[in-house]
């Protein structure tokens, strides 16, 4: 198996896994990561950085350290979020794949899929988006404007037998897949898309 640096792990943890461009990382994330730590009762969050969106368009994407270190500086010190850059070292480009390593990298360890509803309202979109719920249970976490997107979506239809009940989200990890859960909660309206909007330079009117 090849060398691969990943964060700490053992055995029976349960750990979240958070994947994204983070481009850039904001408070929108950190609210995704600690409502499933708190409602899930996870150990950790590993938030994986992908080199870049197979959905998204790259051109302006910054290098991938640079938003692992944004991300860092944004979580600051809290110990159970990781930031990780494991995609670009072994070479995946999308989930599936992602998933399926870990799971045979690190046995033992109960993982749950983390992504915003924002997410799961394209998740049918994802490439073998079936295997990576027949791999990990599933937590979505309600974002603003998203909510009857996501719980309408092509995906979340698909899947409905397989969701549970909000009330046994802290059993989620050792739940066998498929099976979810739609998480509600404290919501921030923040994206990355208007952050990068914001970010970039207007043009004067009037000049080239």
């Amino acid at each position: 198996m090849q060398r691969v640096s990943l964060p700490p792990h053992a055995s029976g943890m349960r750990i979240g896994l958070f994947g994204g461009s983070f481009n850039p990382p904001h408070q929108g994330h950190v609210l995704v990561a600690q409502t499933a730590l708190k409602r899930l009762g996870l150990d950790a969050v590993w938030w994986l950085v992908t080199p870049g969106n197979p959905l998204k368009s790259h051109a302006g994407l910054p290098p991938l350290e640079t938003r692992m270190a944004a991300c860092r500086d944004l979580i600051g010190p809290d110990p159970r979020i990781i930031v990780s850059g494991v995609e670009a070292q072994i070479g995946t480009a999308y989930t599936e794949q992602t998933v399926r390593f870990l799971l045979k990298r690190c046995p033992g360890v109960d993982f749950v899929w983390l992504m915003g509803a924002d997410n799961l309202a394209g998740f049918h979109r994802w490439q073998k988006w079936r295997s990576i719920a027949a791999m990990v249970p599933m937590a979505v976490v309600d974002r603003p404007g998203a909510t009857l997107r996501a719980i309408s979506s092509p995906a979340a239809r698909a899947l409905a037998r397989a969701r549970l009940p909000e009330a046994k989200a802290p059993r989620l990890a050792q739940c066998p897949a498929p099976a979810w859960v739609f998480l509600h909660g404290r919501r921030l309206a923040l994206s990355s898309t208007e952050l990068r909007e914001k970010a970039r330079p207007r043009q004067i009117e009037g000049s080239r």
